[in-house]
């Protein structure tokens, strides 16, 4: 009964029917804008990823090589020229296959696909089978017929090129080729076009990036069927077939990008443009080559974490499905003179778990955020070789709580002085940030008011208050990893900071700009030479201090400073450091806080990260130096362990080079100020920064 009624359907006989349906076909029968995707693009103009509700771009016909449309013809259609709309010698080599027992196939025409695809709503193609199934078929064929009457040939095969589903969300033979093999569907090979026609027939069997062997089983037999209908010749077929199936690595992206196509989306609606409604390019300020080597330093650097041995969380390899309850790390790199934020990753798989810890999460910094307290004691006239008591503290808060800090490693540091009569440890303001002394930190913003304090937290760009009591001092106060990163630019900028800029401008499809940012306009937060000084405690830092497993992973003619970061019970680990173009940070941790192990800290876990990140990208590229220390400042060489003037007989490994704002320099420079240089660049020590032996 069933067959009967298609053999009526067929010869157009069921006039009554086909009325019946009318009222649902008098639009399927439409070629309708179809929705588009932005494209993102790189600094360098590489393309780096899409947004929007489908990812497509609608190409005309004629861009295509001749090869692409026959292609799908050939397995899809091959009487496409010849039919109305309905291939009827199709339907009946279908029914006789289903009286036979034998599979043939739909016979759907790439009109009918077309119809099906673009007005699901009207057309179901999931009623496959009984009574729906036959319904739905009659106002297919009907609204394919209708179709034809109204569209040329080419008009329906551009549409149907460009409206079908080639897998993994790519829609489009556009969107196919610039994802499965890198460039546009104007340059797809034929090999490659026959590939991609071999996906409407089930994406996920015949995906060639998880299925190369099917594919190119699948593949071949189009090629086959494009030489037995004349499209190509069988010594081209065969040729072709000789090709290996090769895809493009980050799906034809330029770089793994996903947490940073989020917040250039983010960034582009609060600008007020419906990039999700798609039509639009997007050039951001991503390095691609430096992003590469951001997403794989965090893969591989927690990847390592997770298999040391005693580690007792879930591993990212144990997790199913949707658990993303494994250690997680965020990374971010901007430049210190624009903005531009030049890597970012978010977490360690954006397909498992997207949220985006570089820019939306709270974390406390641990000590990462003692910097911006030494810069505030060097800008209050507290010289770097003040010597500051390593012991115990027991602080009286003004809620009658009694705060009593500790160091992660229970002990103290530092000479022994004596103070009121009494032996006790003790250590210059510099000794304390190269080894993160806790209590040095906390002496030092209570010194100079933990309100001032977070005044140049927020003026340094960090949105998040700081809460002004003692445990700020060592970070006990949320942040955004990205902020905290951005304020790090003061350091590297003699004392400016920038916002982070993604977008550097944003063209319609008629290529006219809607949106343009400038670089970001750096503000001056520090004066010049406090930021030097700090930044230069920060080259210690590295260099023999908590955030040596950075400066060794990097190579040994570049620069760098940075900041360990350690919170409570190793809880977030963190380094932020910089070379003098770059400002990056690595963070660590659990979306839903908890310790990582105990010993977790962040030389041990962050450095190594943000060193492998850097050091790699850093092997092809060569930078500038930070140039001479800012006018006006004093420096003269110390002896370490006495944080006093080096005398001839001090030993050369404890002789360093030490930097005072006017009027805190050592008395003795005071008082003669033609022993000592000052001031004068003929009189220049070794630039800070530069590797020193």
């Amino acid at each position: 009964m069933v067959i009967g009624a298609m053999l009526v359907a067929i010869g157009g006989a069921t006039r009554a029917g086909a009325q019946d349906s009318a009222h649902k076909t008098n639009e399927a029968w439409q070629i309708i804008p179809l929705p588009q995707s932005s494209l993102v693009f790189a600094r360098d103009s590489s393309p780096i990823g899409e947004i929007g509700h489908e990812m497509r771009t609608s190409v005309p016909i004629k861009s295509l090589p001749a090869y692409v449309p026959q292609a799908f013809i050939a397995i899809e259609d091959q009487r496409f020229y010849e039919h109305d709309g309905v291939d009827v010698i199709g339907v009946l080599g279908a029914i006789k296959g289903k009286i036979l027992r034998e599979n043939r196939g739909g016979a759907s025409t790439i009109t009918q696909q077309l119809v099906g695809y673009m007005h699901p709503d009207i057309i179901d193609r999931r009623e496959i089978s009984g009574t729906a199934g036959l319904s739905r078929k009659l106002h297919e064929q009907s609204a394919a017929r209708e179709m034809e009457r109204h569209y040329s040939k080419q008009q329906i095969l551009e549409a149907y090129l460009n409206q079908i589903n080639l897998g993994r969300g790519w829609f489009g033979i556009d969107a196919g080729a610039r994802h499965y093999f890198g460039h546009p569907a104007s340059k797809l090979t034929l090999a490659e076009a026959a590939t991609l026609a071999g996906l409407p027939k089930s994406q996920p069997i015949y995906d060639p990036i998880a299925h190369p062997d099917r594919a190119r089983d699948r593949r071949n037999l189009i090629l086959q069927k494009m030489a037995e209908q004349h499209y190509i010749t069988l010594d081209v077929a065969e040729k072709a077939k000789l090709e290996p199936v090769v895809t493009a690595p980050n799906g034809g992206m330029s770089a793994a990008s996903g947490y940073f196509i989020d917040a250039v989306r983010q960034q582009a609606e609060r600008a007020g443009l419906p990039v999700m409604n798609g039509g639009y390019r997007i050039f951001t300020t991503l390095d691609p080559a430096l992003q590469r080597q951001a997403v794989t330093a965090v893969i591989d650097g927690t990847n390592r974490i997770e298999q040391q041995k005693g580690y007792k969380h879930l591993t990212q390899v144990a997790a199913k499905g949707n658990q993303s309850d494994y250690l997680q790390a965020m990374a971010v790199a901007i430049d210190p003179l624009t903005g531009d934020v030049r890597a970012l990753v978010g977490g360690r798989n954006y397909a498992r778990a997207p949220y985006n810890r570089a820019v939306a999460s709270l974390r406390q910094p641990g000590s990462s955020i003692k910097p911006i307290v030494y810069a505030k004691a060097i800008e209050d006239s507290i010289p770097a070789n003040t010597i500051v008591p390593d012991t115990a503290l027991t602080i009286d808060l003004p809620t009658g709580d009694v705060y009593t800090p500790a160091e992660i490693d229970g002990k103290f540091w530092g000479s022994m002085v004596m103070r009121e009569g009494k032996p006790v440890a003790a250590m210059t303001m510099r000794e304390g940030l190269v080894h993160s002394r806790n209590m040095i930190a906390i002496q030092l913003g209570l010194r100079v008011g933990m309100d001032s304090v977070a005044a140049l937290v927020r003026r340094m760009g960090i949105s998040t208050p700081m809460v002004p009591v003692p445990s700020s001092a060592i970070g006990a106060s949320e942040v955004h990893p990205i902020e905290l990163v951005a304020a790090y630019t003061a350091f590297a900028n003699n004392g400016a900071v920038v916002q982070p800029r993604f977008i550097t401008r944003i063209d319609d499809l008629m290529g006219r700009t809607m949106y343009n940012r400038v670089p970001s306009t750096p503000q001056q937060v520090l004066d010049p030479r406090v930021a030097f000084i700090v930044r230069d405690m920060m080259r210690d830092v590295a260099e023999r201090g908590s955030g040596t497993a950075a400066r060794k992973a990097v190579p040994d003619n570049i620069p760098i400073a940075g900041k360990t970061g350690t919170t409570n019970d190793n809880v977030d680990v963190w380094f932020v450091g910089m070379t003098p173009e770059l400002v990056a940070g690595v963070w660590l941790g659990f979306d839903k806080p908890k310790p990582i192990a105990s010993g977790a800290v962040g030389g041990l876990l962050a450095a190594p990260i943000w060193g492998q990140m850097m050091g790699r990208y850093y092997a092809g590229h060569a930078t500038m130096s930070w140039g001479p220390p800012p006018d006006g400042l004093v420096f003269a060489e110390l002896n370490r362990d006495v944080a006093d003037l080096a005398t001839p007989d001090a030993p050369a490994d404890k002789r360093y080079i030490e930097y005072f704002i006017p009027g805190t320099e050592p008395q003795q420079l005071r008082d003669n100020p033609w022993k000592f240089p000052q001031w004068g660049p003929l009189f220049l020590p070794q630039r800070s920064g530069a590797p020193r032996q």
